[in-house]
């Protein structure tokens, strides 16, 4: 919608508007394709929230908790006129070190990096699991 020549996106995470930039977005479409396409419960989606790491403040875009109220799943959108690279999974794995998620998943939108932690170590994977494996 539009309020005050500003458009706005709703979240339905949040329950509310948002102004809709390029990186908000982004974020939107990817709490519905986890919704939709993994059967996501949206009360299992976390949404923009603060956290520390030391005396920094950080906020990650998305998580999702599995079923024993573990965040399972770390997600960090960019606008999508931004590239994917070392830098945006440098920013991921540093709060992770907080986050402590098993999966990571790294998007502009239009390109998606995919990561499972094995023993410690970031893997690529093709794809996320469904929502019961994470």
């Amino acid at each position: 919608k539009i309020k005050d020549n500003k458009r706005l996106i709703f979240d339905c995470i949040r329950n509310s508007y948002f102004n809709l930039t390029k990186e908000e977005w982004v974020r939107q479409n990817v709490i519905h394709y986890l919704i939709n396409s993994y059967n996501i419960p949206k009360s299992r989606i976390s949404v923009e929230k603060v956290f520390k790491i030391n005396s920094l403040t950080k906020r990650f875009d998305i998580v999702v908790f599995n079923s024993k109220d573990k965040i399972n799943l770390l997600v960090e959108c960019k606008s999508y006129d931004v590239n994917i690279n070392q830098k945006a999974i440098d920013q991921i794995l540093i709060y992770n070190q907080k986050i402590k998620s098993e999966f990571l998943f790294i998007t502009n939108g239009l390109k998606h990096i995919f990561l499972k932690f094995d023993n410690g170590i970031p893997i690529i994977l093709d794809y996320l699991p469904d929502y019961y494996s994470l």
